[in-house]
């Protein structure tokens, strides 16, 4: 279906030579004289790589046809990891290098956003926030009261993090698994 390029906006998942893109960056530019121009950053949904492409006012752009399912990570096998989507219970995998970092901070059981096109898994989306157990902390130095101080931790998971000196084994943290960062010590 095409649409017009004056209804893009960050998100949308558009076609460029039969393969799927989603907009990560729009700028609107009218010179003095001519047409308007969208200069747009896509990023390709199967591969990663960000390109730039500019439209002119008026012109069209096909939008993919993209769905989202809910989904949860399974188990990982080798270079792939296997998620189950939660509407029709069916397994599919991902190779490693496309899910990328983000499966540092998943266990088994972990909720995701499972993304298809042309009823092929082609990425995931793990939640913004998780909770982890502390499983590995050095105790924090005594009489170290200065702001900010931090601390090498190991999560449930395996995955390392810096967390607040204050902080112990069997704590529960909150981590945005995009950065790493700790966020909150959640009370049990």
């Amino acid at each position: 279906m095409a649409t017009p390029v004056e209804k893009l906006k960050k998100g949308t998942k558009v076609l460029q030579n039969d393969e799927p893109y989603e907009i990560v960056g729009i700028e609107f530019k009218k010179p003095g004289k001519g047409q308007a121009i969208y200069t747009t950053k896509l990023r390709h949904l199967l591969k990663g790589g960000i390109v730039e492409r500019k439209w002119r006012n008026g012109e069209s752009v096909e939008v993919a046809d993209v769905h989202r399912s809910d989904g949860s990570y399974s188990y990982r096998d080798g270079d792939n990891y296997y998620f189950l989507d939660n509407d029709s219970f069916e397994q599919y995998g991902l190779p490693a290098d496309v899910c990328g970092s983000q499966m540092t901070f998943l266990m088994e059981g972990s909720t995701v956003q499972l993304l298809f096109w042309n009823g092929q898994l082609i990425s995931i989306t793990p939640p913004q926030q998780i909770i982890q157990e502390v499983t590995y902390t050095e105790p924090a130095a005594r009489g170290d009261t200065a702001t900010n101080v931090t601390k090498g931790a190991t999560l449930e998971c395996g995955a390392e993090v810096q967390v607040p000196a204050f902080i112990k084994e069997g704590d529960k943290v909150k981590i945005e698994v995009e950065t790493g960062n700790y966020l909150e010590r959640v009370s049990t």
